[in-house]
C-alpha cells in the first residue's frame, strides 16, 4: 500500500473536539477500507497566502492538519465526501512516490547491495585520506621556500 499525506486545512473557529472527531472519521474511513493512519499532526492557526472564499464569508486564516496514512490507491476518490464538510476550507491527498513499505520493501532483492554502488569514506580512522592532505600542506612549504629564495 502506498504512503499518503492528507492535508486538512479547516475554518480557523472551528473547536478542538470538531476537529479531533473529523480526524477520526477520516481515520476510520482509512481503517475500514484496510489501511493505517501512521501519523498525525496539527500546525495550529496557520495564516493564508489569500482569502478563502466559503458561503458564510472569506478566511484569511485556517487550522492545519496532517495525516499520514498507508491506503489503497482509490483513497482520493474514496475521500471526495469531505467536498461537502462545512467545517473544512480545503482538503489535499499527497502520494509519496518511490517509497516502499511493507511487504514491497522486504521482497526486493536488488536493494540488498544498494551501498555498496558507493565508495567507502570515513570521518574518523582514515588514514590514507590523512597521508593525502599531509602531502598537499609540504608541496606549499616547499613553493613558499622556492619563492623566498628568488
Amino acid at each position: 500500500m502506498p504512503l499518503y499525506d492528507c492535508m486538512l486545512l479547516m475554518k480557523p473557529h472551528v473547536r478542538k473536539e470538531a476537529l479531533l472527531d473529523l480526524v477520526a472519521r477520516v481515520g476510520k474511513h482509512v481503517f475500514r477500507r484496510n489501511g493505517v493512519v501512521t501519523d498525525v499532526k496539527s500546525f495550529g492557526v496557520v495564516q493564508l497566502g489569500y482569502g478563502i472564499k466559503k458561503l458564510d464569508g472569506r478566511y484569511f486564516q485556517g487550522q492545519l492538519m496532517q495525516m499520514t496514512m498507508m491506503a489503497t490507491p482509490n483513497m482520493n476518490k474514496e475521500l471526495h465526501y469531505l467536498n461537502k464538510e462545512d467545517r473544512l476550507l480545503r482538503w489535499l491527498l499527497v502520494k509519496h512516490r518511490d517509497t516502499k513499505y511493507g511487504l514491497e520493501f522486504l521482497s526486493e532483492d536488488d536493494g540488498k547491495n544498494e551501498l555498496n554502488k558507493f565508495p567507502r569514506f570515513s570521518m574518523i580512522g582514515d588514514d590514507d585520506a590523512d597521508e593525502e592532505d599531509d602531502d598537499d600542506d609540504d608541496d606549499d612549504v616547499e613553493q613558499e621556500g622556492e619563492r623566498r629564495e628568488e
